[in-house]
């Protein structure tokens, strides 16, 4: 059986230099190949870096790399991944506070949310606990957009670096 092949991008929007490398080595052992990106200071918080880069790799990378990130205080990141013919894409995003999101993505990029995740949020605002839109906030990653924005811009016109996974 062949493993799909697919691709990505790879955001780091807040990390502290001492964690830098770190997050190199995390990434670069689930890719397989040295990471070296082109970090960057982070406008939006005065002593950290970003950097990001486009990645090549087995299908489910991008939840690998997550994994070896989440819970790493001090570090905001994304990592997104396509779909291919057999697989869909993926969305990953994480900060101190709110911890990993993560949502399937369709062909063209957008959030496909499963049945029993809109199920059990239309209960929860039918209970009284909360909103419907607050609930549909969460599953579109709302909360971690919002947190993530003031990053997103700051990075606007860095340079964007292709890395293969050796398979």
């Amino acid at each position: 059986m062949t493993t799909a092949t697919t691709r990505g991008v790879f955001y780091v929007h807040s990390a502290p230099s001492a964690l830098c490398p770190h997050v190199e080595w995390a990434v670069g052992g689930v890719l397989g190949v040295p990471v070296n990106p082109s970090w960057t200071p982070q406008g939006a918080q005065s002593g950290t870096y970003r950097c990001e880069f486009s990645w090549s790799g087995k299908a489910g990378s991008a939840a690998a790399m997550a994994s070896a990130l989440r819970g790493w205080n001090h570090l905001r990141f994304e990592v997104t991944e396509e779909p291919t013919s057999s697989t869909e894409g993926a969305r990953f995003s994480y900060t101190p506070d709110l911890g990993v999101f993560h949502a399937v993505t369709g062909l063209h990029g957008d959030i496909m949310i499963p049945e029993d995740r809109l199920k059990a949020a239309v209960v929860r605002a039918a209970l009284g606990e909360t909103t419907l839109d607050l609930e549909i906030d969460k599953l579109l990653g709302k909360p971690w957009d919002d947190e993530l924005e003031t990053f997103r811009h700051a990075g606007e016109g860095a340079p964007v670096r292709w890395l293969h996974q050796v398979v």
